[in-house]
């Protein structure tokens, strides 16, 4: 009569009663875990392979597609509130002869003003910024909440108390604001 093996072990002493019964429940754990049917798994085809790299592939083009809609959407909402900004804040444009000289980008553009707005626009009380292709005026307080929204939109705004810095090769002349060219 042949002995199992666990039988074996145990009169030989090698193992205890406690770890037979735990490695026997270690092991109807692992057959309860193992999946059902067949024990390999098929190895995806070439076919199958190609298949989930373009699915892959069209969710990320997907995804960057999205993401440029996304900050579309969000630009054009910027641009609209700025457009109701100047809307509701900005400075009637007057037609005068007296023009006030300023840049935008490379470019020095020019915009008619009487003397109380050139005054203002010095001052830094007013700002130019530039919507829809026009330049109007409208109150430094306005022109910094367009410029929260976007940076280039703000054209011209002087700020009252800029010092030239310490290394600045010009900061002993001092340049008019009321320049009339």
């Amino acid at each position: 009569m042949s002995l199992s093996l666990r039988e074996q072990l145990l009169q030989a002493g090698l193992v205890s009663e406690q770890q037979v019964q735990k490695a026997e429940r270690d092991q109807k754990r692992q057959q309860f875990k193992a999946p059902r049917g067949r024990k390999n798994p098929p190895q995806p085809t070439a076919a199958e392979t190609a298949a989930r790299k373009a699915a892959a592939e069209k969710a990320a083009r997907d995804a960057e597609l999205n993401r440029r809609k996304q900050e579309k959407a969000e630009r054009r909402a910027k641009f609209a509130q700025i457009r109701q900004l100047v809307e509701q804040h900005h400075v009637p444009r007057v037609e005068t002869e007296d023009f006030y000289n300023f840049q935008d980008g490379v470019k020095i553009s020019r915009i008619s003003v009487t003397p109380e707005l050139r005054q203002r626009l010095i001052a830094g009380e007013l700002a130019i910024v530039r919507n829809e292709g026009r330049y109007a005026f409208v109150p430094a307080a306005i022109a910094d909440q367009i410029r929260d929204r976007i940076e280039r939109a703000v054209i011209h705004h002087n700020r009252p108390g800029m010092e030239p810095t310490a290394d600045d090769p010009y900061k002993d002349y001092v340049v008019p604001d009321d320049l009339v060219w």
